[in-house]
């Protein structure tokens, strides 16, 4: 067998670090930061525990890691909605999809830990502190806001309607969060936001 060149090296590289980085994100997402090892993670992904170590130095940096990714991610599909065009009830609709995607599912719960445990590394509560929802609600408002313009959405204060509207998307996620995973209807959870006058 001939040895591996600089590049397909590195392709493995990226390889073992993704196949690391997504058992991470189940066994985290089950288990939380206090209930995980390292060995769990390796066991997840079907490698040694010290391979492990020579991508992450610990649990800890792994997991600020998923959280930055998450984040980034989040942010991302914001910037498609904002970007696509359509009427406002079309990108709604279209980030709703998004964030509901059974794919999504682990990293959301992941976010859910930093916001809600004692426990998560600072650095993670850092990164989320910067895409607070606050945030995101900020980012959706010019566009809720035309929609009520235009009668697609319900009148009403937009920054609560749009506070209620991803509390129930939270909801949702938390609920399905250890059984099997089944995407809600987003037509019905449009309806939430519709005008109905």
């Amino acid at each position: 067998m001939a040895p591996r060149n600089d590049g397909q090296l590195g392709q493995l590289r990226d390889e073992r670090r993704e196949q690391i980085k997504k058992a991470a994100l189940k066994v985290f997402a089950r288990r939380g930061i206090i209930g995980t090892k390292m060995s769990m993670i390796a066991d997840e992904a079907g490698i040694s525990q010290g391979l492990t170590y020579r991508y992450f130095s610990s649990k800890e940096e792994l997991f600020t890691a998923l959280v930055q990714e998450a984040m980034e991610e989040t942010a991302e599909a914001f910037n498609e909605m904002e970007q696509m065009s359509g009427t406002p009830s079309d990108k709604i609709r279209a980030l709703t999809r998004e964030m509901l995607d059974e794919s999504n599912r682990h990293s959301f719960m992941l976010i859910q830990q930093v916001q809600t445990s004692d426990e998560v590394p600072e650095k993670a509560r850092e990164i989320v502190e910067q895409y607070s929802s606050q945030a995101l609600i900020d980012r959706l408002l010019p566009v809720f806001i035309k929609g009520q313009e235009t009668g697609e959405f319900c009148l009403g204060d937009p920054q609560k309607l749009l506070f209620l509207y991803f509390s129930v998307i939270a909801g949702l996620m938390l609920q399905q969060a250890h059984g099997p995973y089944h995407v809600p209807d987003v037509q019905i959870l449009m309806k939430m936001l519709a005008n109905n006058g």
